[in-house]
């Protein structure tokens, strides 16, 4: 996976985000994509994500990584 800096981030378009409204779980390709999917679910069982969020997640990264 590709190191993503914080200028990096910063620089990603929000359509590129999980969360989008949020700038969290950044998935600008498949690895990140993944990542962002074990995150998800880990903060979802420590209380820290929303099921609803946890979906719209799982749903761009299934998406991103459907396309690869």
């Amino acid at each position: 996976m590709a190191k993503l800096t914080t200028a990096k981030k910063n620089a990603e378009p929000k359509s590129d985000f999980g969360l989008p409204e949020k700038r969290k779980y950044p998935m600008p390709d498949a690895a990140h994509a993944r990542n962002a999917k074990a995150r998800a679910s880990q903060a979802e069982h420590e209380g820290k994500l929303s099921a609803a969020d946890k979906q719209k997640v799982d749903r761009k990264a299934d998406k991103l990584l459907k396309q690869k």
